[in-house]
């Protein structure tokens, strides 16, 4: 470390050196100056963004040079450089445009593939918080539980439940729940309204040195809207008593301040037998001032709160033996209730031209109680299986991070680091496992204790850019303390370990052109142990390692067209296994992944959009014998097609289709958890401020199996226990009307 920082010195005293420079102002059509526009050099590859205050600054131009100014929903603006442009100040005005691929140029980042992903999104806007993590390639998720739970996960061979191997954030506040009643990392998005959402940001693998607990598959950062360009009012009504009523409504407006309320209600009882009863409610507000010089803020409050019944993962055996239909229950009394509500600030000051500090602090307030039955009458032959998970939570984070671009001294290099520190802090209490009957009769407690998890983290990130090659080095320190208060003993009973993981990154990208990346990633990541496991087994696997690396390369041979490829290997130290019998997910042994992403990105015309991922997966355990390896649900082979069309005669609408092949449920292949294959729909027409829609969920009536599970149970007029497939099924044709206004 100390190396590196001398090598950092030494370079800034190149600072007084520099070549010709190009420096100047972004501003939209009404003179509102543009933040996050990216302004490249196509002849070096070198890059940089502007600030704040629409202000940018390249380094190292000279006279030919064509230097690019690209956002997505604006024109692309080329600027050839001449020598009058040398050391210059110029003022670049962007004209608004609807989304197109060719708005992205190819730059060298190391989660470049993101920004050609959020032309999915914007073409093709998501209709429900949860859906926006399809739009990662290869990921794949799964409701289980009447709508109120967070999804099950699947993304690069694994099954993350419901976020074990994942990072997942929402404007800078993790998502993740570390230590959860349910499952350690359990990650509830319902708290997202969809249509706040305004860009992804994701990656794949271990190798972002700002990314710390869960980032072993990768991460996923979302970012909702500072600002609405209308007010919006929708309704929707749908099959199975489905309701969704929308408001987004500005509250101010003025030239460097902005604020927006947003609420949702959505009621449904789903195609179920035993009617869901669910419901929803979710609330945020937004302020967002910008002095468009050196500062920005950002306030964030929201909340949200929901009950749902639920039918559970049923038997097929019941199915075939006629006892239930196939939207039946063996135990209809599963269910639960949650709310969560959070506090959020982000500041950005800019030092100077080429320094800037972000900071965040966050509190949230969450709750939590789920109703389960997943082995019926095994244990229980009286009383049935039903357990009871419940927490009380408080969450608080606060995050520091100094940014510094540094200019190296000779034509065609850059260099900049980004260093930072924080903590998060979860104070968890009463969290338990009890044996239940009918929600109400407490039969036994299981567990039940406080929690108190303390994360510190520091990390710091270089970047350095030398003609068509990018270096970037990282490290990451992460400290855990782990204290567990058993209330279950007399006695004041408090157990407690702490742990120090070093995690250090190493990318190298190749740039040839604005058309070819090539790189090479790769970085140790880890995921936590819930403190439950890390206090009984004596501190020993608190962090397990994920050791990742990918090989692939982005090609964007015209500007309508986008390729990537990727080659990929992770070995991960410890994997979490979901044990049916006792609704919890407990640790095993060490896996290995290889595999292989294919995607493809087409802007066909300026109406029509098509994007198309495949992905490939070869995982298996480590530590167990030839066919007893299988790791289960873990998805070997996924795609995912989507083709969007918009300004058609005031039509805008798109196709969605999803694949899984058939995947091992237990170690030997044994039993088999079904594939399948849906295709959504949806249109809209628009006349004036008024839009009218058809949502169609399974446009097919495909038959399918949402989430599956070899599980041992036993039915009440059994005499033993059978272990097979138990699942919730997928929604059948679901079809929903829409009617919104914008004024």
């Amino acid at each position: 470390m100390k190396n590196l920082i001398v090598f950092i010195m030494l370079l800034g005293l190149f600072e007084n050196l520099r070549a010709h420079d190009l420096n100047g102002s972004i501003l939209s059509e009404d003179q509102t100056p543009l933040s996050g526009v990216g302004v490249y050099n196509k002849t070096t590859g070198a890059y940089t963004y502007s600030n704040v205050s629409g202000y940018f600054e390249l380094d190292d131009i000279s006279p030919g040079d064509h230097i690019y100014f690209y956002s997505l929903g604006f024109h692309n603006y080329q600027l050839t450089i001449t020598q009058g442009h040398l050391d210059s100040t110029v003022e670049i005005i962007m004209k608004e445009a609807a989304v197109s691929l060719d708005q992205v140029i190819l730059v060298s980042k190391v989660n470049a593939l993101s920004q050609f992903v959020n032309v999915d999104v914007k073409t093709n806007p998501v209709k429900s918080s949860q859906e926006i993590l399809r739009k990662v390639p290869g990921l794949i998720i799964g409701q289980h539980a009447g709508g109120g739970k967070a999804e099950q996960i699947f993304l690069r061979g694994f099954d993350i439940d419901h976020g074990t191997d994942i990072a997942i954030s929402v404007d800078g506040i993790p998502v993740n729940m570390v230590s959860h009643a349910h499952g350690q990392g359990y990650a509830d998005m319902h708290f997202i309204i969809p249509e706040t959402i305004d860009n992804i940001d994701f990656g794949k693998g271990a190798f972002y040195a700002q990314k710390g607990n869960f980032n072993t598959a990768g991460y996923i950062d979302l970012h909702t809207k500072d600002k609405l360009e209308n007010n919006l009012v929708s309704i929707e009504l749908g099959q199975f008593n489905t309701l969704r009523n929308l408001a987004m409504l500005k509250v101010l407006e003025r030239t460097h301040h902005n604020a927006y309320i947003a609420s949702e209600l959505l009621l449904s009882d789903g195609p179920f037998t035993s009617p869901q009863n669910f419901n929803r409610i979710n609330v945020m507000g937004r302020y967002a001032y910008n002095n468009r010089s050196d500062q920005e803020l950002r306030i964030s409050i929201s909340h949200f709160q929901s009950k749902w019944d639920a039918s559970g993962q049923i038997p097929q055996r019941a199915i075939d033996q006629g006892l239930i239909g196939r939207f039946g229950a063996i135990d209809d009394t599963e269910g639960g209730n949650t709310s969560r509500s959070n506090f959020l600030v982000n500041h950005r000051k800019q030092l100077n031209e080429h320094a800037s500090i972000t900071s965040k602090a966050y509190v949230s307030a969450y709750d939590f109680e789920l109703f389960s039955n997943f082995t019926f009458f095994l244990e229980d032959p009286e009383n049935g299986d039903q357990i009871r998970q419940k927490e009380n939570r408080t969450l608080f984070g606060v995050e520091t991070k100094y940014l510094h671009s540094i200019h190296v001294g000779d034509h065609d290099s850059q260099l900049k680091y980004e260093a930072g520190v924080g903590f998060r802090y979860d104070d968890i209490n009463k969290v338990q496992l009890s044996k239940t009957k009918n929600r109400k009769e407490l039969l036994d407690r299981i567990a039940y204790g406080n929690i108190d998890e303390f994360n510190g983290y520091g990390f710091f990130d270089l970047t350095y850019k030398k003609n068509h090659w990018t270096f970037n080095p990282g490290l990451r320190i992460d400290y855990f303390k782990f204290d567990y208060e058993n209330l279950l003993t007399g006695d004041y009973d408090l157990k407690s370990e702490n742990k120090l993981f070093l995690g250090p990154k190493f990318n190298l990208l190749f740039s040839a052109s604005q058309m070819l990346q090539l790189y090479l990633k790769s970085g140790i990541g880890f995921h936590s142990n819930d403190t439950r496991v890390v206090t009984a087994n004596n501190g020993e696997k608190i962090l397990p390692a994920a050791y990742s690396v990918d090989l692939g390369t982005i090609v964007k041979p015209i500007d309508q067209l986008v390729l990537n490829a990727t080659l990929w290997s992770l070995f991960l130290e410890q994997e979490f296994v979901y044990v049916g019998d006792a609704g919890i997910v407990e640790p095993s042994g060490k896996t290995r992944r290889l595999g292989a992403d294919l995607g493809l990105r087409y802007q066909l015309n300026d109406w029509l959009y098509f994007n198309g991922d495949i992905n490939y997966t070869f995982a298996r355990s480590t530590e167990e014998p030839q066919d007893m390896d299988y790791i289960p649900l873990a998805p070997d082979l996924t795609s995912s097609l989507g083709l969007s069309f918009r300004d058609l005669n005031n039509f805008s609408g798109s196709l969605n289709t999803r694949y899984i092949k058939n995947r091992p449920a237990n170690e030997d292949n044994s039993i088999v958890a079904e594939g399948y294959t849906v295709v959504d729909f949806n249109v809209n027409y628009a006349l004036k401020n008024w839009s009218v829609g058809l949502i169609v969920e399974n446009l097919l009536d495909t038959k399918w199996n949402e989430t599956q599970f070899a599980t041992e149970s036993r039915l009440f007029n059994e005499p033993s226990s059978v272990e097979e497939i138990h699942f919730t099924p997928g929604s059948p044709f679901y079809l929903r009307g829409k009617i919104s206004v914008k004024f």
